[in-house]
């Protein structure tokens, strides 16, 4: 008796199809398993065996084997014991073999129900590249009818439904997709808090590496959880590939997907393999988590230096590559870094009347956490001044996050024409063009040219950190609506670059 279901394995977001091979054949009972199994597949002949019994079947006493082919790849996690239970009900005759071989097949569960597992998008995808349908968790339905409208897709709760579904005894409808409306619940720079903030709001080109540099208590923090409420939604394709790495971390909470950029703060103490993935079964970091939207570093020089570092190829590429022995996975990564850091580890170094508790060398020691290469790769250091009681008094400004990212917008949509015109449809933004390219479109007039020469020599500026200063002062062009790199928006890009950190060095 033999009989075979197709499944899949996660190489990265991508979705491997997997043959699912069951043979029963005479001799002593057993229950193998093979074909690179982890400890959770390998269990999956306990979990079969009580799902089958929970629905009344018993396990013939035979030799049963099975072999996830192909044979050489990796496969982990629990959503293989619908797969196999399926496969050896179709051995046994349970369940017609021709009735689930136009299916890939997922699912979790011991008990005779079908379990949600992680990376239903991902293997729903997967399956209409195969030109199958899927069968999945009833929980899962709804994110993984996104992946095509005209998929074939059952979602049951237990297996009774599915059986009974193939036998005609009762219909399993598609599952519809469910939008996020949550997306309008993003904190707004229209509050009373932001108001009073106006000298530093406006001073963000998206996308950039940013590192905000203030005491305690300047609205740092604040204003970075407000950045994703001025970028403009995702696209479509954006908003599967976003939600593609969500769903392999199990984040998809009911299948819901909206086109809000993500936001991801971890806490300082965050390993590397929570920063930027891995562990004994790879995962998505929060570097991968955040693609396409922002990841906020609060306390920076509180982190471990080497996990920070870990973050300058995810940086440079865009993309997060996780190296094992005997397989390499890659995650996408095109993330806006922002972070927030106090001038020295008392908080207050540079301010009128203030002297260091711990003396001139604190700021110098607790900015040294952050080596050269890091900041070398961060394009704006702001500084955020404190807020003072006078401030408070002083008259609102009225923009909110609507305005602000009227003009991001706008000057996205100017990037991706120009690009569209140069017959690269691939380049959307600044972030994603060369060294060369950005030389061409970038190129500032004769006055920008000298001043840009003569800060190179100033500012020691490398090559990496001379064609960041010539993306910022693209980028600043594009936001006031200018086809042409002026002087202004050469010097406004360099004064971003060390100087709020060099400025505290020296006052300490």
């Amino acid at each position: 008796m033999f009989a075979r279901v197709t499944t899949v394995a996660f190489e990265g977001i991508e979705a491997r199809a997997v043959d699912v091979q069951v043979q029963i054949s005479p001799g002593m009972p057993a229950f193998t398993i093979v074909g690179l199994p982890d400890k959770a597949v390998a269990e999956s002949r306990e979990r079969v065996r009580g799902a089958l019994n929970a629905i009344g079947l018993a396990l013939p006493p035979k030799r049963i084997t099975v072999n996830l082919a192909p044979a050489d790849l990796p496969k982990e996690g629990s959503h293989y014991d619908l797969p196999i239970a399926l496969g050896v009900m179709a051995a046994i005759g349970a369940v017609a073999p021709d009735a689930i071989e136009s299916y890939c097949v997922l699912g979790d569960g011991a008990d005779g129900s079908i379990a949600a597992v992680a990376g239903a998008l991902p293997a729903a995808i997967g399956a209409n590249a195969l030109r199958k349908g899927l069968i999945c968790p009833g929980a899962c339905g709804a994110e993984a009818a996104w992946a095509a409208a005209d998929m074939p897709i059952l979602a049951p709760t237990n297996l009774l439904q599915l059986i009974n579904h193939f036998k005609g005894l009762q219909s399993l409808r598609r599952p519809e997709p469910i939008p996020d409306p949550g997306d309008a619940a993003m904190p707004d720079l229209e509050t009373s808090k932001v108001r009073r903030r106006p000298s530093a709001r406006w001073k963000w080109p998206p996308p950039a590496v940013i590192t905000c540099c203030s005491p305690p208590g300047a609205g740092k923090s604040m204003l970075a959880r407000r950045l994703p409420s001025i970028l403009p939604p995702l696209e479509p394709s954006e908003m599967l590939e976003v939600s593609m790495i969500r769903s392999l971390a199990g984040d998809l909470a009911g299948g819901r997907i909206g086109r809000a950029r993500p936001f991801r703060a971890p806490h300082h103490s965050a390993s590397m393999a929570a920063l930027v993935g891995g562990g004994t079964r790879p995962r998505p970091g929060e570097a991968a988590l955040a693609h396409l939207g922002v990841l906020f570093l609060d306390e920076l020089p509180e982190f471990n230096p080497q996990v920070l570092d870990a973050l300058r190829q995810p940086l440079e590429t865009g993309e997060t590559v996780i190296a094992r022995a005997n397989h390499r996975i890659a995650y996408p990564s095109r993330i806006q870094l922002i972070a927030a850091m106090n001038p020295c580890r008392c908080g207050h170094a540079g301010e009128p009347g203030y002297v260091c508790r711990q003396g001139r060398g604190c700021a110098e020691r607790y900015q040294a956490r952050i080596s050269g290469p890091m900041l070398d790769r961060i394009d704006l250091q702001i500084e955020v001044p404190a807020v003072s009681a006078a401030d408070l008094v002083l008259p609102q400004s009225s923009e909110d996050s609507a305005a602000v990212r009227a003009r991001v917008t706008a000057a996205r949509q100017a990037q991706t024409a120009r690009y569209a015109a140069l017959g690269l449809p691939r380049i959307r933004t600044n972030s994603d063009c060369d060294g060369a390219l950005l030389e061409d479109i970038a190129a500032p007039g004769a006055e920008g040219l000298r001043l840009l020469r003569d800060a190179a020599g100033a500012l020691s500026l490398s090559a990496r950190g001379y064609h960041r200063t010539l993306r910022v002062a693209r980028t600043l062009a594009d936001l006031d609506g200018a086809d042409k790199v002026a002087r202004i928006h050469v010097a406004e890009a360099l004064s971003y670059r060390g100087e709020t950190l060099r400025r505290a060095q020296a006052a300490a």
